[in-house]
């Protein structure tokens, strides 16, 4: 069952790749990421059982399947993972799974057994499992991860969204048939899973990206700027492509989004010059008229003060591994969703 999935990693191109002109602000984020199906597991459990996994940041999911287990974050309240639910952690570094009934003493971990190609077996190994469920890391392509990954919550519960528990069912049907072309469906399905979760987080946002774009006027403005990026851009344009008063606008855009509307600009024109910077194509100066500065020096002055060092300074950095700069944005608050 599933053995492809083990190390499913795709050399392919990205779902948007050919579409150079996207613009929506979501899909934008999705495209740079460039989400990939790294490795998925199908896991069983009966009885009492616990796992404890120490990670590096990269984004871990858990898809229920059958039966309900616990799932304990650091600093987030305790959540109950049930059938059709979907949890994102985009950046993870610690986290415990384990049985609602029963759970082992403090400090003793089960370990999985592989009762099946990729398929995995906790606590009780002879009785019928009363959990099923689809794990695994989400690779994302993108040298930039870490600040794209910043515009995202910290952690996404969806549940009860009819699209997400059918993707989930077509991956687990797909993953069991030998058919012709199964890594890439897989990782178009996990790659449409991923787009699906963040889409539905949206509304129940405390603030943020996701929030605002569920938010038909604020959602305007950002499409606007994800437009334009280049534009002479300020206040009163925006409340008008808003369609808005301009006090209104700002507070609601402030209030939705969790920043002022320069500021989100800013932040978005940053993301697309550290982009353009590193691959390393364009000059300072093309690149500063790309984003919407009139000189390098101005560009020069507003990328130092955002990122901590010059353009130059940062290029050097990329090329060498040396990527220390970082840039809080928007919403890590957890997102839970229940339809």
């Amino acid at each position: 069952m599933a053995s492809s999935l083990r190390h499913a990693t795709f050399n392919r191109p990205h779902l948007f790749s050919e579409r150079p002109e996207l613009t929506d602000p979501l899909a934008q984020v999705v495209s740079l990421l460039q989400p990939d199906l790294s490795y998925a597991k199908f896991v069983e459990a009966a009885g009492c059982w616990r796992v404890r996994r120490v990670e590096d940041g990269r984004a871990f999911f858990f898809a229920g399947l059958e039966g309900t287990l616990r799932l304990e974050v650091p600093g987030q309240a305790m959540l109950l993972i049930e059938p059709g639910d979907f949890v994102l952690i985009p950046a993870a570094y610690d986290f415990t799974s384990s049985s609602i009934a029963i759970a082992p003493p403090t400090g003793l971990d089960s370990m999985p057994v592989e009762v099946r190609p990729n398929v995995f077996r906790l606590g009780d190994q002879v009785g019928d499992p009363d959990v099923r469920m689809l794990v695994g890391h989400c690779a994302f392509a993108s040298p930039d991860a870490a600040l794209l990954v910043s515009l995202l919550p910290s952690l996404i519960h969806a549940r009860g969204e009819p699209r997400l528990t059918t993707l989930i069912q077509l991956a687990v049907e797909e993953s069991r048939c030998e058919r012709v072309g199964r890594e890439v469906v897989l990782a178009r399905l996990m790659e449409v899973l991923f787009i699906e979760a963040l889409r539905s987080s949206g509304p129940h946002c405390p603030s943020g990206m996701l929030r605002g774009l569920g938010d038909e006027r604020v959602a305007a403005a950002m499409r606007a700027i994800h437009e334009r990026p280049a534009a002479a851009w300020d206040v009163p344009g925006l409340a008008k492509a808003a369609a808005m008063s301009r006090s209104a606008f700002f507070e609601r855009f402030r209030r939705t989004v969790g920043m002022a509307p320069m500021e989100y600009l800013l932040h978005w024109r940053m993301v697309l010059a550290k982009r353009l910077l590193e691959e390393g194509k364009l000059s300072v100066a093309e690149i500063a008229l790309q984003v919407g500065y009139s000189s390098a020096s101005t560009f020069s002055v507003a990328f130092s003060r955002h990122v901590g060092v010059s353009p130059t300074i940062y290029v050097r950095q990329s090329l060498f591994g040396d990527r220390t700069a970082s840039d809080p944005l928007l919403d890590r608050e957890p997102i839970s969703v229940f339809g």
